[in-house]
This record gives structure tokens, sequence and C-alpha cells, in this order.
């Protein structure tokens, strides 16, 4: 299957090293099967003034076989797990994370929850109403060296 990361520059060995810390899913590779998302994300790079790129994977079968968390919904258990990435706090270990992501619109009441604005219970409410999007985080590299291969890159 095709998966797409857009960074402003090209990746053809992508790691887990280069990532920030206090992301959705912790420090990782992201990957999305969502093409016009990773787009819509390198456009990021090219407001800064950078050069912004959309680098095309293929994601070989048996990486779903590994030790691989799956959130289906912008639930109580993605909210937690969010949540204690961005603080920093220890999560349970996974190979992998798949699920929505927290994009501008989520990232508010995330934000909002965080900074205890909100109610656990209201961030809750609020996330049920939104359409879930797609991206699979790569934690652990030997995950990333056997099913992941660069197939190229394009200039967005």
């Amino acid at each position: 299957m095709k998966v797409y990361h857009a960074s402003n520059t090209i990746i053809k060995r992508p790691d887990t090293l280069h990532s920030r810390v206090a992301l959705d899913f912790g420090q990782g590779f992201y990957v999305t099967v969502l093409r016009e998302q990773a787009i819509k994300y390198g456009e990021r790079f090219k407001l800064r003034k950078q050069q912004a790129f959309l680098n095309v994977y293929e994601l070989s079968d048996g990486w779903q076989a590994k030790n691989i968390k799956k959130f289906t919904a912008y639930d109580a258990e993605w909210l937690d797990f969010i949540t204690a990435n961005r603080r920093q706090r220890s999560v349970v270990s996974y190979d992998c994370v798949e699920g929505g992501i927290a994009n501008d619109r989520i990232f508010r009441t995330i934000d909002l929850f965080l900074s205890q604005d909100i109610s656990r219970d209201e961030a809750l409410k609020r996330l049920r109403f939104e359409e879930p999007n797609h991206q699979i985080c790569f934690l652990k590299q030997a995950l990333i060296d056997a099913f992941l291969s660069f197939i190229d890159a394009e200039e967005i």
C-alpha cells in the first residue's frame, strides 16, 4: 500500500530519530494513506518559505502483525494517549500507532483540555462529532526498515 509523508526535504531513509518529541503518538516517523492530507500538511512548509516535498513509500504487508495500537475513533482512550504524549508522560510502548491526527480544529479542543480551560467530558463531547482522518506513526526503527520502502518524492 502507498503511504505519504510531507517534509521540507526528500527522505529516502526514514528514521525515528529526526521527529520532534511531544507529538500525537510520540516521537517517530509519521505517514498517511491520505495523499491529500499529506499535501495539505506540506503546504505549511511553503508558508514558511521552505521547499515542500511529498515523499511516497510502499508499506509492505505484515506490518500490522507487530505490536500495533490502532485507534478507530476520537474517544477517551485516544484523548488520554494523545495528551500523555503531548505532555511527555509515559505511555504503553508500541512498535507503531495508527489512528486519527489532531489536525488544527481537533488540536484546538486538545489545547483547551491541556490548559484546563475545558473538562475531559467537554473535550470528549466536542471530539465525538469529528470525522477521524489518518496517520501511522512508526515508533521503532526495525519496523521502518522491514516494511517501509521509498518510492519517489515530488515537490508540492
